[in-house]
């Protein structure tokens, strides 16, 4: 194991996917402090052990102590949080995040950060459609995917390490894309599959729908319940390659509209057969 019990981990930002982190850490036997904005976020993780100790401050001593640094921010304010703060870092403190979008804020990040302290990008592909420490599991890691993204400005110990991150913390497969590789993959796995949702969500205002509706229905717009404040920034961050990907699925989407229209039975029973075996691919090991 190439990340001891000895070093100390901070979470900056105490929600679900923080929240989360610090209970697998702490499960694991490391050291684990907290900075976030609410108190009660604070007091709930020290009542139920998913943290040793919390502030609701950036403190310099507290930020001074951690050798490992994960950032669970909004992109915006993790890059304002690293401007403000990162003179309080230990020399040699390693940092890594959970954001959903790299290229801008690595750029961002790593022009910016002192030299003797490294920024390693990562993605955990894990969440639920509620937020909060209250809501934290470290058992949403479980058979998901993370993504690594480093950068020529990485150390190959740096990502061994937040590889060593996401094995620990118990995901099923680990990767390494470049940050603009995650961009654009995450353009069509999560941000357009949440435009879909919320475009089903708004396109029918009938108030009865609930009483008709089935499973299918539930499932393709799970993720519709969506924080608007994140996915909007998250969206804007990364609007080319989002952009890119709302065109194709409209083009395809477009084909299989002409396709009823024109009752042509063997274009659609081809885009059918296409997705069936495509979607083959996705279903989890059990």
């Amino acid at each position: 194991m190439m990340l001891d019990t000895s070093r100390r981990i901070l979470i900056v930002g105490l929600g679900l996917i923080g929240g989360s982190y610090a209970r697998a850490f702490k499960k694991l036997g490391f050291r684990v402090e907290a900075i976030t904005k609410e108190e009660a976020s604070v007091s709930y993780a020290l009542e139920h052990g998913i943290i040793d100790a919390g502030v609701t401050t950036p403190d310099p001593e507290v930020i001074g102590r951690a050798d490992l640094v994960v950032f669970a921010l909004y992109p915006t304010v993790f890059v304002e949080w690293i401007k403000d703060h990162q003179h309080a870092f230990k020399s040699g403190a390693l940092l890594t995040d959970v954001t959903g979008v790299k290229t801008t804020v690595v750029e961002q990040v790593q022009a910016m950060l002192r030299p003797d302290v490294e920024f390693i990008a990562a993605h955990p592909m894990a969440g639920r459609e509620v937020y909060g420490v209250e809501n934290s599991d470290e058992n949403i890691f479980r058979g998901a995917n993370y993504i690594v993204t480093p950068t020529e400005r990485n150390s190959a110990a740096a990502v061994a390490d937040c590889e060593e991150i996401g094995r620990l913390l118990g995901f099923a497969k680990v990767s390494t894309l470049t940050p603009e590789k995650h961009d654009e993959m995450i353009g069509f796995l999560s941000q357009l599959t949440h435009c879909i949702a919320v475009a089903l969500m708004t396109c029918n205002d009938d108030p009865n729908l609930k009483d008709y509706t089935g499973d299918s229905f539930r499932d393709l717009t799970r993720i519709a319940r969506i924080n608007d404040a994140m996915w909007s920034e998250l969206f804007l961050m990364n609007k080319e390659p989002l952009l890119k990907q709302m065109d194709l699925f409209m083009a395809e989407f477009v084909r299989l509209r002409t396709a009823l229209e024109q009752e042509d039975v063997d274009t659609m029973r081809e885009m059918m057969r296409c997705s069936t075996a495509r979607r083959a691919l996705f279903d989890k090991n059990k």
